[in-house]
């Protein structure tokens, strides 16, 4: 019996050890894990909806936005830009940061200027100005779909008392 045991033991002593000298050359093996979107760039339409105003009460207004984003491949930055049409118009290019939440979904936070023209102010104003636009986008799996969600925050966007502009949006797009 004593035999027997000593031969389990050493059975037993072979066994971790392949298992440790395994576990080891995998850890050695893998490479680091970077999570990133599984989409890229994309074209779409949605909807804007304009919160703050003027001082003569101008500005807040529902339209329409057309958006674009140029995905970089290597880097965690986009090319943004959007098309506000509505009673003002308005077009907002910005380049992101973005932050991968998901292999659907990216948050966003871009940086850019607002380019206004018209008498009526855009739903992000009727000036140019500074821009910041927090967002989010989401691949439907399985599909060349994407739901985006964004605002966008012009400062000093408006010609009349200044102020700062505050428009959401939100759509689908099309990856290409």
């Amino acid at each position: 019996m004593k035999s027997f045991n000593a031969g389990v033991n050493k059975l037993a002593g072979v066994a971790i050890a392949a298992t440790v000298m395994t576990g080891a050359t995998m850890m050695l093996q893998q490479h680091s894990a970077q999570a990133q979107a599984a989409y890229g760039s994309y074209i779409g339409i949605g909807g804007t909806i304009g919160i703050s105003s003027d001082d003569n009460g101008d500005g807040q207004q529902i339209g329409a936005v057309i958006t674009t984003r140029y995905k970089f491949l290597e880097a965690p930055l986009s090319l943004r830009a959007q098309a506000f049409i509505g009673s003002g118009t308005a077009i907002v290019p910005t380049v992101s940061y973005d932050i991968p939440v998901s292999w659907q979904a990216d948050a966003y936070v871009g940086a850019g200027v607002s380019f206004a023209s018209g008498e009526t102010p855009s739903p992000v104003g009727d000036q140019t100005s500074f821009v910041i636009q927090p967002g989010i986008d989401y691949a439907i799996p399985n599909g060349n779909t994407v739901v985006f969600g964004n605002a966008v925050v012009a400062f000093d966007a408006y010609e009349e008392g200044g102020g700062t502009a505050l428009a959401v949006q939100g759509g689908m797009g099309l990856r290409f």
